[in-house]
């Protein structure tokens, strides 16, 4: 299995921060914040990663991890998103580099301590979601259920059907390429990535798992915040 980072877009949210450098290079207490998703990744026992990048600031990335190798990383391409074009759109890129195998796709703003190795382990085809609770579910992806089956995915939804929000941590097969390419862009103009999981459960072919441990996006200031409390926690400053 091969890994995906997506860590593209202007990172408006986090004006004027980002006007210096992309959203992904942050600090996250003490590690830039495209760290945390590498190294859930390589703990889980994927060294060949893509990072697909984009806006004015993509070229930092290969300033900030070179090639890689010093966070365990054996093989590092990067692929550059031109435009914001949704999750879909960044993922596409990665086709070439999936080279038929099933990937492991993570937002470039999660961090997690979390571990997947288990699921990357059983993984065999089709589709794996995994699902936090959270109170503000109406920001993300929201599965609706009927009984513990995902029936469908529905995007930021003003009024969400669970408590679930979708983690931006996903396992596909290579099916999801030939998915994305039936995708048309929604009402903001953006290929939405809940289009790409409702055909996989269309076909039966949707797992979920809840993800143990702490996790957040830290995409707006609140969460990129919180995620720097709970790391420099957890490395054991007293905060």
């Amino acid at each position: 299995m091969k890994g995906v980072i997506l860590a593209g877009g202007l990172g408006t949210r986090l004006y004027p921060l980002t006007h210096v450098t992309n959203k992904h290079l942050l600090p996250v207490y003490n590690e830039p914040m495209v760290f945390y998703p590498i190294h859930t990744l390589v703990k889980a026992g994927i060294d060949e990663i893509l990072i697909v990048v984009g806006g004015n600031h993509a070229g930092h990335f290969i300033k900030v991890l070179n090639n890689g190798k010093n966070l365990g990383v054996k093989h590092l391409e990067y692929a550059y998103q031109d435009g914001e074009g949704g999750i879909p759109s960044a993922l596409s890129l990665a086709e070439d580099f999936a080279d038929k195998k099933p990937i492991c796709v993570i937002l470039g703003d999660n961090t997690t301590d979390a571990n997947i190795s288990r699921s990357v382990k059983c993984f065999t085809d089709g589709a794996v979601m995994f699902l936090k609770k959270v109170p503000d579910p109406q920001r993300y992806g929201v599965p609706v259920f009927s009984g513990k089956k995902i029936i469908r995915v529905e995007e930021k939804p003003k009024k969400p059907k669970s408590d679930y929000a979708s983690t931006g941590l996903y396992i596909f097969d290579n099916k999801c390429f030939d998915y994305i390419r039936d995708c048309k862009p929604s009402a903001r103009g953006e290929l939405e990535i809940p289009d790409v999981q409702n055909q996989y459960i269309n076909e039966g072919k949707m797992k979920w798992e809840e993800l143990d441990g702490f996790w957040t996006d830290a995409g707006k200031f609140e969460s990129l915040f919180q995620a720097n409390v709970y790391w420099a926690k957890k490395k054991g400053v007293k905060v």
